[in-house]
């Protein structure tokens, strides 16, 4: 039996915002955007490379309640760097070592070690973290 995650609900305080935040500055693909009267509306987005999407889910209660989820990139500088010039507000690349959390990449380029954080205009935290051995398929 395979199982496989491919939807994961973001929960946020106005639909509209958070959709234009993830397609204009996270490049994110829109795939569906589906009203069925005033209060039920679909809107579900694909990071680029991504077999997993996300559904945007107006929850003011639980908006900028979710953290942790990981966009997994060859090369951080690079994913840093298209983010920033879409006007994210991404933190610095940063490890985890012996010594807890150091800034900068890590030293021996390991797989999973290096990460930069964003939020969403609810809170929301994403991480990015970099995975340079595997490959685009």
């Amino acid at each position: 039996m395979d199982w496989k995650l491919e939807l994961i609900v973001v929960p946020v305080t106005d639909v509209d915002r958070a959709k234009a935040f993830y397609t204009d500055q996270t490049d994110f693909n829109c795939d569906v955007d589906h009203r069925a009267g005033e209060d039920f509306r679909v809107v579900q987005l694909t990071p680029r490379g991504s077999k997993c999407s996300i559904a945007l889910m107006r929850n003011a209660d639980k908006a900028g309640t979710l953290e942790g989820l990981h966009l997994v990139v060859p090369d951080i500088e690079t994913a840093r760097a298209e983010l920033v010039a879409r006007g994210t507000d991404v933190s610095e690349p940063f490890h985890f070592g012996e010594a807890g959390q150091t800034p900068g990449l890590d030293p021996n380029r390991a797989d999973y070690g290096t990460f930069a954080t964003f939020s969403d205009p609810d809170g929301n935290v994403w991480l990015v973290q970099e995975v340079r051995s595997q490959s685009s398929s």
